[in-house]
């Protein structure tokens, strides 16, 4: 069977999990990551194992079809994939999500479900901090968080690789 991934002339962007913990969170990511087109990067400690079944149902029957990269730290990660931009996803960044001028290849950083990313890594790359708005509540959950910049940055790819979009 072919591979779902659509990267048409490479065009793709890079989900970067810091430490998830919840199985079903990293699930239902990896199944965004096949439905369009984008790399999923795990980087360890993980909250689970990637044999459980809670990540294996929330992905469905996508997991042949995902991009999965795995490290044991961020600095194995930097060292690993050598990514270009990257943008870090957290409350109470000064600059919108879409705001930012995403572009092929980037990379969208997220962290753990309770810890977020850690103060200086984000103190680290504090211009390319961007955050969702929002009301009443300390925090979105990760994987509608991730829902939403990945679909933001894959809109300013013009939906590259999906039929009659490109």
């Amino acid at each position: 069977m072919p591979s779902l991934i659509a990267s048409v002339g490479g065009k793709k962007v890079h989900v970067v999990l810091v430490e998830p913990e919840i199985p079903a969170n990293t699930g239902n990511i990896a199944r965004l990551c096949v439905a369009t087109g984008s790399v999923l990067h795990l980087i360890r400690p993980l909250g689970f194992f990637l044999t459980d079944p809670r990540l294996k149902r929330a992905g469905l029957d996508y997991w042949q079809y995902l991009k999965l990269h795995t490290y044991n730290s961020f600095e194995d990660f930097l060292r690993e994939a050598n990514p270009g931009r990257m943008f870090f996803v957290e409350t109470g960044g000064t600059r919108l999500y879409c705001e930012a001028d995403y572009r092929s290849d980037d990379y969208l950083v997220f962290g753990s479900e309770t810890k977020g990313l850690a103060p200086a890594l984000l103190e680290r790359y504090r211009d390319f901090v961007v955050t969702l708005p929002q009301r009443d509540v300390r925090s979105l959950n990760l994987s509608n968080t991730v829902a939403i910049v990945v679909y933001e940055a894959w809109r300013q790819l013009n939906f590259v690789g999906v039929k009659g979009l490109t």
